[in-house]
């Protein structure tokens, strides 16, 4: 089965090559092209693609709110959230992880990258470096809003899900985290996934962006040492 993209730019010759890329692509199948945030919604909803290329800065509906409202309408599967951005290091990007987005590429990325990178997140995988996104999480969570839920919703974790998610803040990977906790890389995946799941997060970069906001992981710093089994 091809992999059904929607892309969303307000920028007509980024948009129209973009999608010329997808449809030349083996294996890609462009299934809408979106101008602004609301028509990304409407089809999103009407197409149910696997991936969104979502432009950030649009005017009127960012990319950000249609990040939230796909999110929202689109649910069993949910479809993957890919930022287009110009700068890494941006709050608009640190937003969008927020709402969901599972990853981000600069728009000066080469074909190949962007098509191995829909490819990537259609199987489910995060898209950016641990580093960058520590780097940007921590230049942006002291700046947003305490998230007034996250004490409590903490507090269901076991005390291995804390540890898992306190390492994924951190910046360590799957294997990392299960060299650190000597336990199975499935066994990473099912607690994080668990975590996630209580915490009703759909990406890993919001499982991030909760730990730091929340103060389970302090900007700046080192995770604290896990607390066993």
């Amino acid at each position: 089965m091809p992999i059904r993209v929607l892309v969303v730019d307000d920028q007509v010759l980024i948009r129209a090559g973009v999608a010329a890329l997808l449809r030349a692509a083996p294996g890609m199948e462009v299934v809408g092209e979106a101008c602004d945030g609301d028509e990304a919604v409407r089809l999103a909803v009407e197409h149910r693609p696997d991936v969104v290329l979502m432009d950030i800065r649009m005017p009127g509906t960012s990319g950000i709110t249609a990040t939230e409202r796909i999110l929202e309408s689109v649910t069993e599967p949910s479809p993957r959230i890919l930022v287009l951005t110009t700068f890494d290091l941006d709050e608009y990007v640190y937003a969008a992880l927020r709402a969901g987005a599972c990853g981000f590429l600069l728009k000066d990325t080469g074909p190949q990258r962007l098509l191995t990178a829909i490819a990537a997140v259609a199987e489910g995988d995060t898209l950016f470096s641990p580093a960058v996104t520590r780097r940007l999480i921590e230049a942006y969570a002291p700046r947003a809003e305490p998230e007034t839920r996250a004490p409590e919703a903490l507090g269901a974790l076991t005390s291995r899900e804390t540890d898992v998610l306190r390492l994924v803040a951190g910046g360590l990977s799957n294997p990392e985290i299960a060299g650190e906790l000597v336990i199975s890389e499935s066994t990473v995946k099912t607690h994080l996934n668990r975590a996630m799941a209580k915490l009703d997060l759909g990406s890993r970069a919001q499982a991030v962006v909760l730990a730091y906001e929340s103060g389970l992981v302090t900007p700046g710093g080192q995770a604290p040492g896990g607390a066993g089994g």
